[in-house]
């Protein structure tokens, strides 16, 4: 069986309070621990570029921040989650 670890720095799909899909990147990760496929991921901090338009200043798009985000096995809310870019649901 496959596992897989989670990392500063690797890329993930993220899932906003309003249901939008952003790439994003993990700034902290809650645990070490290497995770069968399949099974949901540790909780982490993540980064992205919102699309929501009230949020541009003279720098572009501003950059949304979630903290001790779910991995989307580990939640039944319709937002506020990620997962790895690979799996599919």
């Amino acid at each position: 069986m496959k596992e897989r670890k989670v990392k500063n720095g690797d890329h993930v799909k993220v899932v906003d309070e309003h249901g939008v899909l952003h790439d994003a990147l993990v700034t902290n990760c809650w645990a070490n621990d290497a995770v069968p496929d399949g099974k949901p991921g540790p909780s982490i901090n993540c980064l992205f570029v919102t699309s929501d338009s009230s949020k541009r200043d003279q720098y572009g798009d501003q950059i949304e921040r979630y903290s001790s985000t779910s991995h989307k096995l580990n939640t039944t809310a319709p937002g506020r989650y990620w997962y790895w870019p690979d799996e599919t649901f």
